[in-house]
This record gives C-alpha cells, structure tokens and sequence, in this order.
C-alpha cells in the first residue's frame, strides 16, 4: 500500500501531466473534416473504418460505404449496420480481388463505378462520413487515376470525413491526408494455417 509520501508525489506528478496536456488540447482550434487512410500489411484497416462509422452513427448522423473490392464477400458489418436503415447508405461495387476475376477490363468497369458511387456520397450534404473501403488496392492497381481522385478529395465539402482503406496507399494519397494510420503485421493467424473466421474477417 502506497505511503503518505508516495500518494503525493504521484498526485503531484499527474497534476503537472495534467497540466501539459490540457495546454495541449486548448491549443487545437480548428475543426475540419478529415481525410483519413488506413494502410499497411497489417489486419483492421476496414474493422477501424468502420468503427469510425459506428461512432458517427452514434451521434445520430448518417454515413455512406463505398466497397470497391470486396462484393465478391458476405460480411457481417454489411448486416449489423443494416439494422441503422436509411442512416447508412451502403453500396458493394466490387467483385472480388484482381487475382479472382482475372479480368482488368471488368476491374477497371467495377472500380470506375465504384467511384462514380463515392462522389455522389461526397456530394450527399446529409453525410458525415464516407468509407471508402478498399480504394487503395483500386489506386495500386491503375484501375482509377490518382491524381483525380486526390483531387477530388482534397475539394470535398468542409466538414466531410473520408476515411480509405487499403495496403500500398499511394504517395499523392499520403501526402493528402490528414491523418495515416499504417497497420503492422507483427503476427497474423494466417501463417499458422488458420483460415479466414466468421466474425473476425467477415
């Protein structure tokens, strides 16, 4: 059990910590929607996007999902955030991985819609947040031009977040945003022969 002297010298240590980051939080004054990638090897890029999504449903505003790769899937998070109606607006563009379809031509049809998809949610003023799940691969893949697309979100209306998700971010995208979060792969199931898990991939 801690001592008198103890007690104390941790209150007084945490009242300066206290301190320096009150100063901190009081010194950010501006308040903008963000652009926000989550890239990397590693697993729950989209789970953190949607967690974002959650959050925003919890304060009562509605959100847009654009899936350019993933149609091909069944998901649970498809089926859980239906159950917020008309609060969500969600739209499954693609078909599977490039190494699934085997088709560019049809990728690049599918990531063009994808996208056609994603600025009309961009433009939807009662959005507050637009995931766009998945964008990177379509990027890493030529199937979309970089450069339009960074345009395109760099002139997104005040206040919109966008959140991308997806390995392999492009530089232009990085240097755009507001916020990286790049996921790491210390270790991952996969290598020890465990398969994808409903409720943990889908």
């Amino acid at each position: 059990m801690a001592n008198d002297a103890d007690t104390e010298k941790h209150r007084a240590k945490m009242a300066k910590r206290k301190a320096v980051q009150d100063a901190e939080v009081a010194s950010k004054t501006i308040e903008k929607g963000l652009l926000i990638v989550n890239t990397g090897p590693g697993k729950g890029k989209t789970t953190a996007a949607f967690g974002l999504a959650l959050r925003m449903l919890g304060y009562g505003r509605r959100v847009g999902v654009v899936q350019f790769i993933k149609g091909a899937w069944h998901t649970g998070e498809k089926d859980a955030f239906a159950a917020f109606g008309d609060r969500v607006v969600w739209h499954t563009m693609g078909e599977g991985f490039t190494w699934e379809t085997q088709d560019k031509e049809r990728d690049v049809a599918a990531a063009q819609a994808a996208w056609a998809k994603a600025l009309d949610l961009i433009a939807d003023p009662s959005i507050s947040l637009v995931v766009l799940d998945e964008l990177n691969i379509a990027l890493r893949y030529d199937y979309l031009d970089v450069d339009a697309v960074v345009s395109a979100l760099n002139a997104r209306r005040e206040g919109l977040h966008v959140v991308v998700t997806g390995r392999n971010a492009k530089p232009a995208l990085v240097e755009a945003a507001d916020l990286v979060t790049e996921m790491g792969a210390t270790k991952h199931h996969f290598a020890a022969g465990v398969k994808a898990q409903q409720g943990i991939e889908f």
